[in-house]
Formats: C-alpha cells, structure tokens, sequence
C-alpha cells in the first residue's frame, strides 16, 4: 500500500516496530492512549500489544491509510485498539485520554496547539522526535510558556544498525 518509505525488512523492523517500542515503559500507566497520526499503526499496534491492558485509539484522517490500519487491528485481533478516521485535533477536543503520543507528525510549534485541549483536560503527550530536537524546543518555547505547557526531554535512545537516535519528548500542562 506504500504508507511508508521505508522498504527494507530489517530497516522497517527497526525504524517502525521497535523505535515504537523502545519508550514503552513511558506509556504503561497510561489507561487510554490516543496516537495522532498514526499512518500504518506506529507506535500504537506494537504498543498495544506490549499493554493489552490500556486502550488505544488510532487516530488517523487520511483514509486509505484508516482502512488499512482496521485491517491490521482486525487480522491481529486487537480488543484494546479503536481505529478512530477523524483528524486528532477534532477527537481530542471530544474525547479524554491520559496520553496522545505522536510520532512523525509535527514538529513541536504546530504540535502544542493541536494538543493543547488534551493537555488542558489532564492528559501528558509523549512525541518521537529525531536527535535535533532541542531547536525544535526553542521555536516552540515562547508559545509553550502561553500555553501553559511544560516541554521536557523524558528519554533518548539509539536504534540498532546505526539507524538513527531517538528523543521522546513530553508536554504536560
């Protein structure tokens, strides 16, 4: 279906299944998680199969990729997974959830106001974010401090193969 660029197998083992998974002791108190933007189901799938116990809502506007994530969530038999076609923004000014996290989305001076509502109603965001991220902070910081909202480094990870580094960056208000 082409939803990712990534062609390899080992390469997309790595940069998709488990950079989605290398934070997941971040999410585990979490009872619903919403993942904005999910494309082909990443982070969420990995995540909810390593936390059957928290709900996951897949939040995903682009269409083709919606039906294709209900079709992995339904071949996989994934109880704790909803796959929800709506932009996140719109569901997350609806809905409650004690997480959204977001991985290759936005950069964080676009994130913050899509996520501020949820932030607003208590929930903490967990973003993937590549090894540069501190210059994204610093455009972000000024319209973070409006808001309210607190950004921090939580987690920094290397993945295999020398396929890159990862930061897992937090909002909270």
């Amino acid at each position: 279906m082409n939803l990712t660029r990534i062609l390899g197998e080992r390469e997309a083992a790595i940069k998709h299944v488990l950079d989605s998974l290398m934070p997941w002791r971040l999410f585990k108190n979490a009872r619903r998680v919403a993942d904005a933007g999910t494309g082909a189901g990443f982070p969420g799938i990995p995540l909810s199969l390593v936390l059957p116990d928290t709900q996951f809502f897949l939040l995903e506007s682009v269409q083709k990729k919606a039906r294709f994530v209900q079709s992995a969530v339904d071949a996989l038999e994934l109880p704790n997974v909803a796959v929800i076609p709506l932009r996140a923004e719109e569901w997350l000014q609806k809905q409650r959830v004690d997480l959204v996290t977001a991985r290759a989305v936005a950069p964080l001076e676009k994130a913050l106001p899509l996520f501020a509502p949820a932030l607003r109603n208590g929930a903490r965001a967990l973003l993937y974010k590549g090894p540069d991220v501190e210059n994204e902070i610093a455009l972000a910081q000024n319209d973070a401090r409006n808001r309210r909202i607190k950004i921090q480094i939580v987690e920094r990870y290397q993945l295999p193969d020398d396929l890159g580094s990862r930061t897992i960056v937090e909002l909270s208000a």
